[in-house]
């Protein structure tokens, strides 16, 4: 039996859920019941009634299916896949910035830790943080963390102005260049750039539409030579969906080292053994519930 049938007899035994991010290697998302971006990955935990769920992505994905759907067992396969942009804000940290802007809103990246979900107001993806930012009135100041690119693209997109935190996902900050960006230009000069949000104010600028990876992918099937400045995994999977399409990386070598962390045996290996729980103490839990279920109901 190939290491496919035993996921399969397992997650039929067990009745699991498997969710996969979009930055997964493409096997593991071949085999998910369903992959997508964050908020797609939200919904979908939130409604799962499967007493097991097994993550394939990150720390803070995980909690947040923990938090939203606290009846079922959540697994994250490999135990330290965590995100450096999530550990650029600690809890203490956000009291602290709230602290030095008394009565502001916080809006939280979900791409952040259960404890500090619990300090803000609302969460947000990158595919509602416009629609986050706006639902404020214009006279209330909003603090923006951990993402301070995300933050503010969509405080330009909202017209607002927002006091962001200065944190960044390492891949999207320095993975990409303008003069890279140039040479494929030169190369492919029909082709469109398309940009998720958290690059570089200096990528994004350039880009002809900025989307969330939920976004790129419907984008993705509705048009065909692009320049892709995201995870390369995002690309890779892309052009395994539509080899016919013509997709060119922004940079190959711009890939998230945690998201990469998850193979196929540590799949298999937490149907089998259920290591690895990720649990959030209750307390926690509910504040940061309170955060994630404002974001569901404005996304509505």
């Amino acid at each position: 039996m190939n290491i496919v049938d035993k996921i399969n007899k397992l997650r039929r035994e067990k009745g699991a859920l498997i969710l996969a991010h979009n930055y997964q290697m493409p096997a593991i998302q071949d085999i998910a019941d369903f992959r997508g971006d964050s908020l797609q990955l939200s919904i979908r935990a939130k409604e799962a009634e499967s007493d097991l769920i097994v993550f394939c992505g990150v720390r803070f994905m995980a909690e947040t299916a923990a938090i939203l759907n606290p009846k079922a067992k959540v697994l994250l396969p490999v135990k330290d896949a965590g995100c450096p942009m999530a550990d650029m804000i600690t809890d203490e940290q956000l009291r602290q910035f709230k602290a030095q802007h008394p009565g502001a809103k916080v809006v939280c990246y979900v791409n952040s830790t259960a404890a500090v979900k619990a300090e803000s107001d609302v969460c947000c993806t990158s595919s509602n943080a416009v629609k986050i930012i706006s639902s404020f009135p214009q006279d209330e100041t909003i603090l923006f963390v951990p993402d301070q690119n995300l933050g503010s693209w969509a405080a330009r997109k909202a017209g607002r102005d927002v006091i962001v935190w200065p944190g960044y996902c390492p891949v999207h900050q320095w993975g990409f260049s303008v003069a890279n960006l140039e040479k494929l230009r030169k190369k492919h000069p029909d082709y469109k750039l398309i940009a998720h949000p958290e690059c570089d104010e200096d990528i994004v600028e350039q880009a002809d539409e900025v989307l969330s990876t939920g976004q790129m992918e419907r984008y993705v099937g509705e048009n065909d030579k692009l320049i892709i400045a995201t995870d390369a995994a995002f690309t890779d999977y892309m052009k395994h969906l539509h080899p016919e399409k013509e997709l060119v990386h922004l940079s190959a070598r711009a890939r998230c080292a945690n998201m990469r962390k998850t193979t196929m045996n540590d799949l298999l290996h937490a149907l089998e053994t259920e290591e690895h729980q990720v649990v959030v103490d209750p307390e926690t839990a509910a504040r940061a519930k309170h955060s994630l279920d404002r974001m569901l109901e404005l996304s509505v």
